[in-house]
C-alpha cells in the first residue's frame, strides 16, 4: 500500500463518511483513475518533437505513452487525418497513488510563486482536471535537459457524485487548492 493511499484509507474514509452521512462503504468516494496528455500540434511537421514527448510522459508516469492521432484531416492548421499529434497516460491502481503523491508533495511545490490550484476545473460529476504550463516541474526531468518546454493535462476520475465531494476528497489527499 503506498502512502498516499494509506492516508486514503485512515484520514479520508472516515471524515468523508461523517461529514456526508454515508450509510455504506461502497458510497465513499474514491479514485479511478489519472489520465495525463500532452498535446503537440506542432509534432505533425517535427517527428523528434514527438519522441522527446513520449520518452519524456513515459518517464514522469513510469509507464509507456501511447501516440495520438488525428481522426481526421483540417487543411488550416496544415493537419493530415493519422499525423501524430499528442501522447497520453492512463494511470490505476499503485502507479496512480504514487504519481499523485509525487504530483501534490514534489512538483506542485516546484511552480514559480505557487499559491494552491484553483478550483474550476470540476466538471460536475467529481472529476478534476489541471493544466500544467511546463512539464519540467516533475523530479525525473532535469529542467537543463528539457528542450523544449511542453504543457499537460492531468485528469483525476472518481467515483464522486459532486463536485463538493471531489472537492473534499482531493483536500484531504493532499491538493493544494486556492483559499
Amino acid at each position: 500500500m503506498t502512502r498516499l493511499e494509506k492516508i486514503y484509507r485512515e484520514k479520508a474514509v472516515p471524515r468523508l463518511r461523517e461529514e456526508f452521512g454515508y450509510k455504506s462503504p461502497m458510497q465513499i468516494p474514491d479514485l479511478v483513475k489519472v489520465s495525463l496528455n500532452i498535446g503537440l500540434g506542432a509534432a505533425a511537421q517535427q517527428n523528434k518533437l514527438m519522441e522527446e514527448a513520449v520518452s519524456e510522459l513515459s518517464l514522469i508516469a513510469g509507464q509507456k505513452a501511447v501516440v495520438t492521432r488525428a481522426k481526421k484531416s483540417i487543411a488550416a492548421f496544415k493537419l493530415r487525418e493519422g499525423n501524430s499529434i499528442g501522447c497520453r497516460v492512463t494511470l490505476r491502481g499503485a502507479g496512480m497513488w504514487d504519481f499523485l503523491d509525487k504530483l501534490f508533495n514534489f512538483a506542485l511545490p516546484r511552480v514559480r510563486d505557487f499559491r494552491g490550484i484553483p478550483d474550476r476545473g470540476f466538471d460536475g460529476r467529481g472529476n478534476f482536471t489541471l493544466g500544467i504550463k511546463e512539464h519540467s516541474i516533475f523530479p525525473e526531468l532535469e529542467a537543463d535537459r528539457v528542450d523544449n518546454p511542453k504543457g499537460m493535462n492531468i485528469t483525476i476520475v472518481t467515483t464522486a457524485s459532486t463536485d463538493k465531494e471531489g472537492k473534499v476528497l482531493l483536500e484531504l489527499l493532499g491538493l493544494p487548492f486556492r483559499k
